[in-house]
C-alpha cells in the first residue's frame, strides 16, 4: 500500500528511465548506510526450507530471481540481494561500453501492466562491470548476462561474447549467453541453429569444452516452437547447463496502437506465451537441464503455474515496477502456503506438475 499510494505515484510522474535512475542511485547511496542491508532483510526476505534448492551446485535460497535489464551496471548487486530475491541476475554486459538507443527508450502502459524498451544493451562495458564486481562484497547468488556489442560484426560474435565472459564468470554463479534481445540489430539471427551452434562451439572452443561455471542460453518468444524445440535439442547437444524463457516479444497487437514505438515488449502480456514455451521446454528436455521461467510473472499465482509447467527457477522485472518491493515476499510466501497446503516438503516437487503438453 505504502508503494502504491506514495512513491509508485511519484516515480510514474518521471519519465520511465528518469525514474530508473532516481531509485538505482539511491540503492547505490544506501549500501553506505550503516546496516541498511539487515534492514532490507527484514522487511523483504521470505525464508522457508521448503523454498530451497541446490541446482548443478548452486545453493538457491528461493526461487524467484530479478531478471537481467534492472542492475545495467553491476553496481546495485549488493543491496538487491537483501530485497527478497533468491538470485539476482546483472547486466545485459557487452565487452566494449556502449551508452545504447536514442532516448526516449523506455515505455509505460500501465492498463496492461507492461513496458516497451528498446534500450540497446546500455552498459559500461566489462572493463568497468569487472572492476566493479571484483570491489564489491560478494553474498548471494549472482547471474552473469552477457550480450553482443553493437559496433561488433555478426562473424566475430564469439570474440565479443568470449571477453565478457572471460572478465567476468570469475564473479558469477551461472552465465547468461544473451542472444534474444530486439534491440541490437541482427542478434536474433544467432538463434538460428547454424549461427548457434557456432556460438556454443567458439565460446566452448575458448573456455577449452569447460566453461567454468553453469552456462544458460536465454531465447526469444518470438521463435517457432519448431526453432524452439530445434535449440532446446542444440543445447543438449552440447551440453548447455539450462535455458531462460523467455526474452520480450515484438508483437504488440495486445496494446491496440497503430504505430506502437519499436522494441520489445514485457509485463502481463508476456505471460501466456511464456507458459507455453517453458511447457514445451519442459516436454523436450524431460528434466535433464534446468529452466528459468519469465515473462509477465506478477504474483504468486503466476510464479507457481509457471513452476508447474517446468520451470526450476523464476524471474521478474517488469512487475517490480507496477508492484514494488514487497512483490518478492508476496510471492516467495505464497509458493510457500502452497506447498504446506499440498503436504509437500520442497519446491522442487512441483516442477512440471501442471504441464499438459
Amino acid at each position: 500500500m505504502f508503494y502504491n499510494h506514495l512513491i509508485k505515484p511519484i516515480l510514474f510522474h518521471l519519465d520511465p528511465e528518469s525514474a530508473h535512475h532516481l531509485v538505482s542511485g539511491f540503492l547505490s547511496l544506501s549500501q553506505k548506510i550503516p546496516f541498511f542491508h539487515k534492514t532490507l532483510s527484514t522487511l523483504f526476505e521470505y525464508k522457508s526450507e521448503r523454498l530451497k534448492q541446490t541446482i548443478q551446485g548452486i545453493q538457491f535460497p528461493n526461487p524467484l530471481g530479478l531478471a537481467a535489464g534492472f542492475d545495467k551496471t553491476t553496481e546495485l548487486f549488493p543491496t538487491m540481494i537483501h530485497m527478497g530475491f533468491g538470485f539476482i541476475e546483472v547486466g545485459t554486459i557487452t565487452a566494449k561500453e556502449q551508452p545504447g538507443n536514442d532516448k526516449p527508450r523506455l515505455f509505460r502502459y500501465p492498463i496492461h501492466k507492461a513496458l516497451i524498451n528498446r534500450m540497446g544493451f546500455n552498459n559500461p562495458g566489462a572493463d568497468i562491470a569487472e572492476f566493479n564486481l571484483k570491489n564489491q562484497p560478494k553474498s548471494g547468488v549472482r547471474g552473469i548476462n552477457a550480450g553482443k556489442s553493437k559496433v561488433t560484426e555478426l562473424e566475430n560474435a564469439v570474440s565479443d561474447y568470449v571477453y565478457t565472459l572471460k572478465k567476468l564468470v570469475p564473479y558469477g554463479d551461472y552465465a547468461v549467453i544473451n542472444i534474444s534481445s530486439p534491440n541490437t540489430p541482427g542478434l536474433r539471427s544467432l538463434q538460428t541453429k547454424k549461427s548457434l551452434i557456432e556460438l556454443i562451439e567458439g565460446i566452448q572452443t575458448a573456455f577449452g569444452k569447460k566453461f567454468p561455471i553453469p552456462l544458460y542460453l536465454k531465447f526469444a518468444p518470438d521463435l517457432s516452437e519448431e526453432e524452439l524445440i530445434e535449440n532446446l535439442n542444440v543445447c543438449l547437444d552440447y551440453k548447455i547447463s539450462g535455458v531462460i524463457l523467455t526474452n520480450t516479444t515484438l508483437n504488440k497487437d495486445v496494446l491496440g496502437e497503430e504505430n506502437p514505438p519499436e522494441g520489445g515488449l514485457s509485463g502481463v502480456p508476456l505471460f501466456e506465451k511464456s507458459l507455453r514455451f517453458v511447457s514445451l521446454a519442459y516436454k523436450t528436455l524431460k528434466g535433464k537441464i534446468p529452466i528459468i521461467g519469465v515473462g509477465g510473472i506478477d504474483s504468486g499465482e503466476k510464479a507457481l503455474r509457471m513452476i508447474e509447467a517446468g520451470a526450476n527457477l523464476v524471474q521478474i522485472y517488469t512487475a517490480y515496477i507496477y508492484e514494488g518491493p514487497f512483490l518478492p515476499y508476496q510471492i516467495c510466501s505464497y509458493l510457500d502456503k502452497t506447498l504446506k497446503e499440498k503436504k509437500l516438503s520442497n519446491i522442487s516437487e512441483l516442477v512440471g506438475t501442471g504441464n499438459s503438453l
